[in-house]
């Protein structure tokens, strides 16, 4: 029984200094972090332009035309029956 305990603390120590270890790197190095996931996000936004480079113009036809997704459709749907045999709302 002993020996299960020793190996489950033993288990645990490692746990312990692997989870303390970790946090103290980042710790130390979080402005390097913050820096690196910062470029990375501006380079995928900006496409990979350099901070001194031209933006590219959109003039003309470089923003390409798509369908019109909302169109009229050619057979409106037919409006429901008018019938004055609708019941009516009773107020007490």
């Amino acid at each position: 029984m002993q020996k299960v305990v020793n190996v489950l603390a033993l288990a645990s120590s490692i746990v312990s200094l692997a989870v303390v270890g970790t946090a103290g790197y980042v710790f130390v190095n979080k402005d390097a972090i913050i820096k690196d996931v910062t470029e990375k996000a501006m380079d995928s936004v900006l496409g990979g332009l350099s901070p001194g480079g031209s933006v590219p113009s959109l003039d003309g036809d470089a923003l390409p035309l798509g369908a019109n997704d909302l169109a009229v459709p050619t057979n409106p749907q037919a409006a429901g029956p008018e019938s004055s045999d609708a019941p009516t709302a009773t107020v007490f």
